[in-house]
């Protein structure tokens, strides 16, 4: 069997929010987007614009609180074409949560708390 990556998916509490931070922090655009019939959901995809991989953004609309993320042992990663502006304007965000300058590595944190790993070429 052969499978192929599609996207991956983050609930996030408050849409706009994240919306707007991944399209500054990391030039992910939304791509597509399906709402309920109803309004009790909204799927945003975001892409960027290199890959077919999307990452689907899911906001819940009778979420009353922000997700409890537990450990948070997971993380997305993606590669940067300019890591030292990349880390800068992270560090002017406020988003960086953890640097390994052994490995040349740092990670930032969503709105929600989810981690991204900036890695360069």
């Amino acid at each position: 069997m052969k499978s192929t990556f599609l996207h991956a998916n983050l609930n996030v509490f408050d849409l706009q929010k994240s919306l707007a931070f991944y399209d500054k922090a990391l030039g992910l655009k939304e791509h597509r987007r399906k709402e309920a019939p109803d309004g009790s959901f909204i799927l945003v995809y975001l892409s960027d614009g290199a890959t077919p991989f999307e990452l689907e953004l899911t906001w819940l609309r009778d979420r009353t609180e922000p997700y409890n993320l537990g450990d948070n042992e997971i993380h997305l990663a993606v590669r940067v074409e300019d890591k030292a502006a990349a880390h800068a304007l992270h560090e002017e965000m406020g988003c960086i949560c953890f640097e390994n300058r052994a490995m040349d590595l740092y990670f930032i944190h969503d709105p929600d708390g989810y981690w991204i790993e900036i890695l360069d070429r």
